[in-house]
């Protein structure tokens, strides 16, 4: 049961996305009342129901919803899905105009109807979408954030551990930066218990991990969703189960590491944008952990992901 009592959840948005968070909410009984806010009323009153058809099946949670902001008053944690989805083919950076406007719009009424809440950012470019949702409601940079690199780091780990040869659980590895292109792995900090990875001796006879094998699964990590798109239209259900694990960090006051993409202030000479960085997930938000090293290239790839986001949102205020 979550620490925040008669804990509330709120999903914005309930497209392909936003279905499946509050879909896997309710599975992990990751908050007592899920809550689906869309302007499309038909669409979010027959996901509401198609979900609360199921509540006997998921525990002590219910849902609500529907096509007023009022239903969506008296959150704790507000996940935003809504927005234009990715075509394929199409970059996260290419959506950002149209949903900056969605959201520059619908944030201070989201605030106006649960003042207390913490807001997590899922809608892309969700790095960008942060940023501008912050200046929009003056907010704390702890209580309104990215679900950054929580997938990419999912799928970093799911792929280290299938070659490994070890549980995904066992894997310590980060992807950090843009939720997009310009994001890269934390290699100088990647370890399989307590082994660098490069040091892994596969236990099937399989030969170690070479750093040119690294570079090739960073590779298929940040164009993962791309081929997901390719093929079924949208990624929905790990971002679902990610987002989820993000809220209940939060309504848990968990202090849980995760790389979620806050407003950087100072971060290895970093400000004013949002990028990924492990940070520890809480009641209170999130916080950078500022004693994260990066290594001279890691660095570099860093600073290169915060210049291509400023200009991004440059361009967009």
């Amino acid at each position: 049961m979550s620490v925040i009592e008669n804990s509330k959840l709120t999903v914005v948005g309930a497209g392909a996305v936003g279905s499946s968070v509050a879909y896997a909410a309710l599975i992990r009984g990751s908050a007592r009342h899920v809550a689906l806010y869309d302007i499309a009323a038909e669409k979010t009153e027959a996901e509401v129901l198609d979900l609360a058809h199921g509540a006997q099946f998921t525990g002590s949670s219910d849902i609500t919803g529907g096509a007023d902001i009022s239903v969506t008053a008296g959150s704790h944690v507000v996940v935003i899905t809504a927005g234009a989805k990715q075509k394929p083919g199409q970059t996260r950076i290419e959506l950002a105009g149209v949903n900056a406007n969605i959201l520059k719009s619908m944030m201070p009424q989201l605030l106006d109807a649960s003042p207390d809440a913490t807001f997590v950012i899922v809608t892309n470019p969700c790095d960008v979408l942060t940023v501008l949702a912050q200046e929009a409601t003056d907010l704390p940079y702890e209580r309104i954030f990215a679900s950054g690199t929580v997938l990419d780091t999912s799928r970093l780990r799911w792929k280290i551990a299938q070659r490994a040869g070890v549980s995904i659980s066992s894997v310590h590895a980060y992807i950090v930066g843009e939720h997009g292109d310009t994001e890269f792995p934390l290699w100088s900090h990647a370890t399989i218990g307590t082994v660098p990875i490069l040091d892994w001796q596969p236990l099937d006879g399989q030969p170690k991990f070479t750093v040119a094998e690294l570079d090739q699964i960073a590779v298929d990590v940040r164009d993962a969703a791309y081929k997901v798109i390719q093929g079924k239209g949208a990624t929905n259900y790990a971002i679902g189960l990610s987002s989820a694990r993000i809220v209940e960090a939060i309504l848990d006051d968990e202090h849980a590491v995760m790389p979620v993409s806050t407003v950087l202030d100072g971060f290895h000479g970093v400000s004013g944008v949002a990028l990924s960085v492990p940070s520890v997930v809480s009641a209170a938000g999130a916080e950078p952990i500022r004693a994260t090293s990066f290594d001279e290239k890691e660095l570099g790839l860093f600073r290169h992901s915060a210049d291509a986001l400023r200009e991004v949102a440059d361009s967009l205020r």
